[in-house]
């Protein structure tokens, strides 16, 4: 009997990593007939380094995100995915992505895009992709490559 999932999470946040991560997620839901469920969290730290938590900040933030989401939902129905939903999270993408969301929606695949952290930057905060597989109840699959699994080349 093949493993069949009712429920995928695709984190994303913008990067092209996460893009290849989304256009798996949509595959493997058309394939499993699933729920897909989108998510952005916005990093809410990131606000700490500003003076005086700026509200418009946050908000231009929020904004990018919806907008962004939308364009990943109209990609997704476009690819005959009927099911989707997005969510916004705002804290600490961690935690969030990997317990979170899982329990509030009852997921049962959580994929992400591989880190572009070097080893400095894992060593002294960690990558998200690395917390989730350590932490999450449920599989992980973190997406290295494309639609026809080819390793994508970074244009450095």
């Amino acid at each position: 009997m093949l493993q069949q999932y009712k429920t995928i999470l695709v984190a994303v946040d913008g990067s092209s990593e996460a893009e290849l991560a989304f256009k798996k997620a949509v595959s493997v839901t058309q394939r499993n007939q699933a729920k897909l469920i989108i998510a952005h969290v916005i990093d809410t730290r990131a606000f700490q380094t500003v003076s005086s938590f700026d509200g418009m900040l946050a908000e231009q933030a929020t904004e990018m995100a919806k907008q962004t989401l939308q364009d990943y939902v109209d990609y997704a129905k476009a690819q005959e995915c009927p099911d989707v939903t997005t969510v916004i999270e705002y804290g600490t993408p961690k935690p969030i992505i990997a317990k979170q969301i899982p329990q509030e929606h009852d997921v049962d695949l959580i994929m992400l895009g591989a880190t572009g952290l070097n080893a400095v930057e894992r060593l002294f905060i960690g990558s998200v992709s690395e917390y989730v597989i350590r932490n999450a109840t449920c599989d992980v699959l973190v997406v290295r490559t494309d639609l026809e699994n080819k390793i994508v080349k970074n244009e450095d």
